[in-house]
């Protein structure tokens, strides 16, 4: 009878998969603060990917971390970077079977860990990294992402993203804009896995103020709808879930919500002491983000829930 009349209801389509891909290893090396997460090779990813397609999952988002990192993330747009050659894989593996996703960003690849390059006084230098990203975001097309998901909160980045895309002949590739993406304490798990924690500072100078008024965020949707985002993101889901409902409430396009490595992480620790009933913990938990109001969600139990929900 609940089910019949159940008001929120999860699908494998809704949900996206993080992946994380790492140049010069053999074997797939487990993230400690991540358990079940791997940092993939590049055959792994594949076979990853392909169960994820098999599981019903809508889509996948990739994450690169280089062997060799420098000032300017010089892997993000080569195109013998690791993101590109998983994406070429990737793209021939699975088709059009899920949504090959990427995320533009520099701070996989800088040795610095920043989002964006930095001025000899060490902060972000906006408009020079917007070109960068606009490079790599073409580079990612031309390997196969079939969406563009810009990550580094810099002022411009869909606009100069959207052009760089239509110049070359990507205007059919969309771009999902992380527009509600907050200086988080959660991320600390993803900052392993990824390999891109700053060196020195923190990103807040750039991603939201937890405690900002809320319509910094509203604001900072529109100003990407304006620029040319076909859809948008909340970034973490659980502590935002009031602005979530907020970015559904004002737009007309699809609504993201992350739930990050830190709303992972919880959870499986307090499932290994035995603390809570892990399985229900996860339904509820993405059951409250839908509901809220997140038609695609990125969360790291994609393929497990994708196959409960088709059992």
């Amino acid at each position: 009878m609940r089910r019949l009349v159940a008001g929120t209801r999860l699908h494998p389509a809704d949900l996206i998969l993080p992946v994380f891909v790492k140049e010069g290893i053999a074997d797939p090396q487990p993230v400690a603060s991540m358990p079940g997460v791997v940092q993939h090779t590049r055959d792994s990813l594949r076979k990853a990917v392909h169960e994820a397609a098999e599981a019903g999952v809508g889509g996948v988002i990739l994450f690169g971390i280089p062997l060799h990192k420098d000032a300017r993330g010089s892997g993000a747009d080569d195109p013998r970077g690791i993101v590109q050659l998983a994406l070429a894989d990737l793209a021939s593996e699975v088709g059009d079977a899920l949504v090959l996703m990427s995320d533009t960003c520099l701070d996989e690849y800088t040795d610095h860990g920043h989002c964006g390059l930095l001025t000899d006084a060490g902060e972000v230098d906006n408009d020079a990294t917007l070109e960068r990203y606009a490079s790599a975001a073409v580079a990612q097309a031309r390997a196969g992402s079939r969406m563009i998901a810009p990550s580094g909160m810099m002022d411009g980045q869909v606009a100069a993203i959207r052009r760089a895309l239509d110049a070359d002949g990507f205007a059919d590739v969309p771009i999902l804009a992380y527009s509600a993406k907050y200086a988080s304490a959660f991320y600390g798990p993803f900052r392993d896995a990824a390999e891109c924690a700053p060196q020195f500072g923190d990103r807040s100078a750039y991603q939201q103020d937890p405690g900002g008024p809320v319509g910094e965020a509203l604001r900072e949707v529109r100003l990407d709808l304006a620029e040319g985002a076909d859809a948008v993101m909340v970034k973490p889901a659980l502590p935002y879930l009031d602005i979530l409902r907020q970015v559904r409430d004002l737009v007309e396009v699809p609504v993201a919500a992350y739930q990050v490595s830190g709303e992972y992480a919880m959870i499986e620790a307090a499932a290994a002491n035995g603390w809570i009933d892990r399985e229900r913990m996860i339904m509820e938990s993405l059951v409250g983000i839908r509901r809220a109001g997140a038609d695609m969600i990125l969360t790291y139990w994609a393929t497990e829930v994708a196959r409960r929900l088709r059992a």
